[in-house]
């Protein structure tokens, strides 16, 4: 890392990034689903399917973005530039999905999400790349710790915050949580400065330009950081992104679906099964820095498979007391309530040391010059996974009601777990000696 000595107070700044993004997919993973459901009278099958419209973006356009920041060069930087197009625009259309919900015109929805989830597409890959460019080897987890913290006080935020503003009017998170999201990605923009050798002072953003000339050589690197997963004799590479694509799909399913599980099947208000989650973020955020020096210090892969314990066995147990008893009311102190409350924030606790360890593993796997595309690569299989889960967890409930969403989470938690005792590669590296230890062999 050649941009100057490391400091954590610039981690912290750059969490705004992650904290904002954070806000809107929380609120919209919540919100939307309900909004299919109940205003236009979607299945559970068919919701799934659009809310993975933003995996779909995720999939097709995160891994070449992060390519082709890596290449771009402004005064601003590689990454800050896709933050000032993408922020503003997803913003504005986040803003507008309830005005297009109050229509009741579901064409109208749908343009509004696609848009939504295009700009957000646009420079979520960028922001996430920024830990790296700033951030030795040795201290990824712990600055991934920092950014799933300020990640995880968004989605606190959310749920808690976004509770009461729904209870006096469904439009309020969304209006509110586009403003956060704005403010929050302009001070990383205006705060922390990107490493000097990809500021070109006197250079103006030219998109076309970029494009003409970078897109051929993206899509190379692409295809060559695939060859890095598929072809090389070691797995390790391969076996963490599977494992990255199982216990995303647990999760996202979880996601998607819980606030729907909390209102059809245990009988209480959306906003209260949102809260439920706020918990799970609650611990997420309170653990998110120390699961990073964990990390450091025990290993990533023991930790992330002691997490991936910790989740499955959480989420039996949820599976198990939603099964046998129901909520008297959506009142927090509901013994039901206050259960899942419990066992989400043990939950959030082992989520920590699952997401805060695995994208530093992933980077760590490749050189410096290559750290946006295989951030992409990340959100490739973690996105590829999101647009499995929402409709295949869909399907289920379609079939056989809320009672499978649990059980198909904790099945696809132990595929991770089962999967990531092929990872041997993506620990710390101290040195640069070592640090080529870590390169594929695409031999």
């Amino acid at each position: 890392m050649s941009q100057g000595k490391f400091k954590y107070s610039m981690i912290f700044l750059l969490g705004f990034g992650f904290f904002g993004i954070s806000i809107i997919w929380a609120l919209y993973n919540a919100y939307v689903p309900i909004f299919l459901q109940d205003t236009f009278h979607l299945s559970k099958t068919v919701t799934g399917f659009i809310m993975t419209i933003d995996n779909l973006f995720a999939v097709l356009l995160l891994p070449f973005l992060g390519a082709l920041s890596d290449m771009t060069r402004t005064r601003l930087g590689r990454r800050k530039p896709y933050i000032l197009l993408g922020a503003p625009s997803a913003a504005l259309m986040f803003a507008l999905i309830p005005v297009a919900r109050r229509y009741e015109n579901l064409a109208l929805f749908m343009g509004t999400i696609i848009f939504m989830n295009f700009f957000m597409a646009l420079f979520r890959s960028p922001v996430i790349a920024f830990m790296p460019d700033i951030t030795p080897s040795e201290k990824r987890s712990q600055a991934n710790g920092i950014i799933n913290f300020m990640g995880g006080l968004g989605a606190l935020l959310a749920y808690f915050g976004g509770k009461v503003l729904y209870d006096m009017n469904y439009a309020y998170p969304f209006y509110f949580g586009a403003l956060i999201m704005l403010i929050a990605n302009l001070l990383v923009v205006i705060f922390v400065p990107e490493p000097e050798q990809y500021r070109v002072p006197g250079a103006k953003l030219d998109i076309r330009k970029i494009l003409r000339e970078t897109t051929k050589k993206s899509f190379g690197e692409l295809k060559e950081n695939l060859k890095d997963v598929f072809a090389s004799k070691e797995k390790s590479l391969l076996a963490i992104l599977l494992a990255i694509f199982f216990w995303f799909i647990a999760f996202n399913s979880l996601e998607t679906f819980f606030t729907s599980y909390a209102k059809y099947h245990l009988g209480i208000e959306e906003s209260t099964g949102a809260f439920m989650l706020g918990v799970f973020s609650l611990s997420f955020m309170l653990f998110a820095i120390p699961a990073g020096f964990i990390g450091a210090r025990l290993g990533r892969r023991r930790t992330i498979s002691l997490g991936l314990l910790i989740t499955t066995a959480i989420v039996l147990v949820a599976f198990y007391i939603g099964e046998t008893s129901k909520p008297a009311s959506s009142s927090l102190s509901d013994p039901v309530v206050m259960s899942f409350m419990g066992l989400f924030f043990v939950g959030g606790i082992g989520w920590a040391m699952i997401n805060v360890n695995s994208l530093p593993m992933v980077v760590d796997m490749t050189t410096e010059e290559k750290l946006g595309g295989y951030t992409g690569l990340y959100y490739f299989f973690s996105q590829a996974a999101n647009l499995v889960a929402p409709p295949l967890s869909g399907a289920f409930i379609d079939i056989a009601g809320y009672k499978t969403l649990l059980p198909f989470a904790a099945v696809f938690f132990l595929l991770a777990l089962i999967t990531m005792r092929f990872v041997r590669r993506g620990d710390i590296v101290k040195t640069k000696l070592e640090a080529h230890e870590y390169i594929p062999d695409l031999d």
